[in-house]
Order: structure tokens, then C-alpha cells, then sequence
């Protein structure tokens, strides 16, 4: 168990343990920016994404992956310590006045493998304070400019080229996020094309409807048009991506991750722990040791930091809550995780509505945290989804009723997700599953206890509730 009193005190230095002789694995780590599960190789039809699913073809590919938090830098910030946030202490966003805890700083996957002897860069989104913790060799975080596609590739190329030494190399795609409008910073939008990508944008139509939202109207056929249309741009910028490894010589010595940050952001995805915001692609390729497939193993990006160091050969600079995937993609044989969690505290400094979430192969539990003191944000990044569900013409549908849940949540949910997985019928209470109820609210506190969250305590929940970014 790892809990507040013992996870400070296993920080330490992080040794080499490869071998003598052995060559240690370079490892690219590919985020996409609010991608969820709209690819090919995971069943999407409205668009074609031949590189994603040609690079999946080749790698083990994860069907039930969660952030662990549908937020940018809790999410990242996870996937750097292997701990989730409510450890880490990246609550919300870094402009939003949160970082890592101390203690932490020298434990993030860039400052561990440096120590190693791995040349370390980030191409793209860091978005996790202080940035001191993440001693890049090469830093190119200019976010908006991983957007045009063509320029990412070339400068891979050459970092992975560099040098004999064993690389780490995160790139990180501003692709599917929207965009905010020059002309008014207000408004947020998805460009059909930037740089002349992708070349056959697709047109908005009434197939532009997420499944966990359904609800639509012109602006909102054009909105999810866009994000699928940025996501074709991703995937022909991830094609050049792996191209570049090819010709670098080095692929077959290359742990390649590739997953989403987080979902889509519409609402009920992106910073809600419904499975719109949670659930990820999860791509690996690890040669030498993965078996390409599809894996049912429930899998969490508290995993990627345990695996990175796992096939680097150095050894873990404190108890992770993740583990890693060696076993998994590799046999896949043996026992794995039952119950796979997820969490939301802050996006922005406001407002603070604290979430958890876990489920198992079928039945899934939310634990909204302030029920009934607070309310969580309806929006995100321009979505109109709310507001469209207020709309006569949807009163009395399953869609007015999940909207009317997601913008004021009682203080259990519990969905069917073999039945239902867009979460539209909240099943908590139901007498028939009073006994799949307490098992999961039981496996729930189990876990929070676990991972000692500190929000168990309600003087947290308390103090949290009067946030205030302390940069003003």
C-alpha cells in the first residue's frame, strides 16, 4: 500500500540496473492532444486513419485504456510520476496555479532517465509545473506549432539521429484540440484545413453526432466535423512520425507509447469521468517483447511511467500506483487489475468539483464528491452540447435526462456499460443492483484508501472549495 507517509520517503536517485553490455531501449512517447476513441482501429467509420491503424496493426492495442484525469495537466502529470494526481498534486491546470508536490520534482520521467545516461526531449505540449522538474535536452514546447504537421517530423528525426546514446523522445500533437479564434480569443473553433491538411477534409452532416452526447444542430455537425477532420491531420503527421523512426535505424531498439491525453472537448467528455472523457487509445510497441493484438486488460496511463523505466532498465525512483505493461503486451498471461479508476478535481482554478470513478468489465461507479454543495462547468472549450439539450424538441429524451445528470449530479451514479455505454441511465439506487452497488462503492474506497487520496478527508474537500490561482 502506498500512502502518504511512505511514498515521500522511497524517492531516491535512479539507478541504471541494465546489464553490463545490454543496449537500453530509446523510448517515443506520442500524446494527442483531446483524442478519444475516433480512430479506425477502434472502430470509427466516419473517417479513415490508415497510419494510426497501420501502426496498431504492429503494436498491442488496449481496449479499455483510462487517463487519469480528463483534464491536460493532471493527465500528463500522471503519466510522468506514474501516480494520479490526487498524489501528485497537479489538481488542475498549471496556469491555473497548480504544480507537482516537492518532493516529486526530481521524480518526473525526463529528470529520472537524464540521471540514466538517455538523452531526453519533448517536442510540443509539456503543461506540468514547475518545468524545472523536466530537464529536456531538446525543448520545443511551442504547442500551436506541432498543429502544422510537416515541420514535427524533421526535428524528431534529427534528435533521434543525433547520437548513439539511448534517447527519450515525447512528442506531443496540439491535434484534435480546437482552436482558439484570433479574431476573438472568446471562441473556439476546428479549422477544415491548416497547412493544406487534411487534404480531403470531410463536410458537416447530420453523421456528426457523438453517440454520448445526441444532440445536434448545424454549428454542432460543424464542430465535431472539425475535430474529425484534425484528427486526419494527426494521422498523417503520426505517419511521417514513424516514418522518421524508420529512417533514424533505430525502430527496432524503440519502445513506442502512443495514446489520447484525454477525450473529446464536448460536453460529457473531456474533464468528466464518464468514459467520453476517461477513455483513451492505448497503442505499444515494444520490440523484442510485445506480441501485436488486441488486449482486454484494463490499462490507466499511471502505467506508462513503470513501463518507460522498466525498458530502460533503470529503477524506479519511488512506489508508483501504476505497473508495468512487460507482462501484459507481452504472454499476456497472469493476473491483472480487476478495477480500473479515474478522477476529476479542477480544469481551470473554478470551478472545483472533485469526481471519482471506477469500473470493472461491465458495471461502472461515480463518486461525485460535492453533490449537492456544487455544481461541475457545463462547457468546455466552446461546446454548445448543454445548451442544445435544453431545446424543446429534446425534452423527455434520454439525452435531456443524461444532460440533466451530467449538470447535476446526485451523489452516486452506477451504469450498465455492457447495456448502456454511453452512460445515459444512472442505475444507482435500483433495489435489483443493491449488491453490484456496494461492491463497487466498497472496491472504490478500497482503492482511494490505496493511493491514500487526501480528499477522503472533507477538511480537503473544504479547503479545495476556496481555491484561488495563487499567481492571481
Amino acid at each position: 500500500m502506498i500512502t502518504r507517509r511512505n511514498w515521500l520517503k522511497t524517492l531516491c536517485a535512479a539507478l541504471p540496473a541494465a546489464a553490463a553490455g545490454t543496449k537500453r531501449a530509446n523510448i517515443l512517447f506520442i500524446t494527442a492532444d483531446d483524442l478519444g476513441l475516433q480512430l479506425g482501429c477502434y472502430g470509427e467509420t466516419r473517417i479513415r486513419t490508415p497510419n494510426l491503424d497501420r501502426f496498431a496493426e504492429s503494436a498491442v492495442r488496449f481496449d479499455t485504456a483510462y487517463v487519469a484525469q480528463a483534464s491536460c495537466s493532471p493527465s500528463r502529470s500522471a503519466m510522468f510520476t506514474g501516480l494520479y494526481p490526487h498524489a501528485n498534486g497537479q489538481y488542475g491546470l498549471a496556469n491555473a496555479g497548480f504544480s507537482l508536490h516537492p518532493p516529486l520534482r526530481t521524480a518526473t520521467i525526463p529528470a529520472v532517465l537524464k540521471k540514466a545516461g538517455y538523452r531526453t526531449g519533448i517536442i510540443g505540449k509539456l503543461h506540468v509545473e514547475p518545468e524545472a522538474s523536466f530537464p529536456f535536452d531538446l525543448r520545443d514546447t511551442n504547442n500551436a506549432a506541432t498543429r502544422t504537421v510537416r515541420v514535427v517530423a524533421p526535428k524528431a528525426g534529427k534528435f533521434m539521429q543525433a547520437s548513439d546514446e539511448p534517447f527519450f523522445l515525447m512528442v506531443n500533437y496540439s491535434d484534435p484540440h480546437a482552436f482558439r479564434r484570433e479574431d476573438d480569443r472568446t471562441k473556439w473553433y476546428f479549422p477544415p484545413q491548416v497547412d493544406g491538411l487534411p487534404e480531403r477534409p470531410i463536410m458537416p452532416g447530420p453523421k456528426d453526432v457523438f453517440p454520448f452526447q445526441q444532440v445536434e444542430d448545424d454549428g454542432q455537425w460543424e464542430r465535431v466535423a472539425g475535430y474529425y477532420n484534425a484528427i486526419q491531420r494527426l494521422d498523417y503527421g503520426l505517419g511521417l512520425l514513424l516514418e522518421a523512426l524508420e529512417k533514424s535505424g533505430k525502430a527496432d531498439n524503440t519502445l513506442v507509447v502512443f495514446i489520447g491525453d484525454h477525450g473529446p472537448p464536448f460536453a460529457r467528455g473531456k474533464t468528466t469521468v464518464y468514459e467520453a472523457g476517461l477513455r483513451i487509445p492505448f497503442l505499444v510497441r515494444w520490440p523484442g517483447v510485445s506480441k501485436a493484438g488486441r488486449r482486454q486488460e484494463m490499462v490507466s496511463t499511471v502505467d506508462i511511467a513503470p513501463t518507460i523505466y522498466d525498458a530502460a532498465g533503470v529503477t524506479p525512483p519511488i512506489a508508483m500506483h501504476g505497473r508495468s505493461l512487460r507482462s501484459v503486451v507481452g504472454s499476456g498471461k497472469g493476473l491483472w487489475r480487476e478495477y480500473l479508476a479515474g478522477e476529476f478535481h479542477f480544469h481551470g482554478a473554478s470551478p472545483f468539483y472533485p469526481r471519482r470513478a471506477i469500473r470493472d468489465s461491465r458495471y461502472k461507479l461515480i463518486h461525485n464528491l460535492r453533490s449537492g454543495s456544487a455544481k461541475p462547468s457545463t462547457g468546455i472549450d466552446g461546446d454548445r452540447a448543454f445548451a442544445l439539450s435544453r431545446m424543446p424538441r429534446y425534452e423527455g429524451t434520454p439525452a435531456r435526462r443524461a444532460f440533466d445528470t451530467f449538470a447535476n449530479p446526485p451523489e452516486f451514479e452506477l451504469y450498465d456499460l455492457s447495456k448502456d455505454p454511453v452512460e445515459f441511465n444512472n442505475l444507482a439506487g435500483k433495489p435489483e443492483l443493491k449488491r453490484v452497488e456496494v461492491r463497487m462503492k466498497q472496491a472504490l474506497l478500497e482503492w482511494r484508501r490505496q493511493t491514500d487520496d487526501p480528499f477522503l478527508d472533507p477538511a480537503m474537500i473544504e479547503e479545495y472549495s476556496k481555491w484561488k490561482n495563487p499567481a492571481g
